[in-house]
């Protein structure tokens, strides 16, 4: 059966988070909009989780399709 669904999830979440970390370094010296947070940049941390947990979706589907080829 050739259908991987990580490779979508997996480009979902590095798009999502690739925009969430560019969002969170533009607004980075805005200490009014991380007030309600504790003045912590969550959109800069959860965009580069974000962006960890797609890149290992992406990377896991590469290692089952080469396992797959052998």
């Amino acid at each position: 059966m050739g259908l991987d669904i990580k490779i979508p999830i997996g480009l979902m979440f590095c798009i999502l988070g690739v925009i969430l970390t560019i969002h969170g370094i533009i607004t980075n010296g805005n200490v009014e909009m991380y007030e309600q947070s504790l003045g912590h940049n969550l959109n800069l941390w959860s965009g580069l989780a974000m962006l960890v947990f797609g890149g290992f979706m992406l990377l896991t589907s590469s290692l089952v399709k080469k396992k797959k080829k052998e």
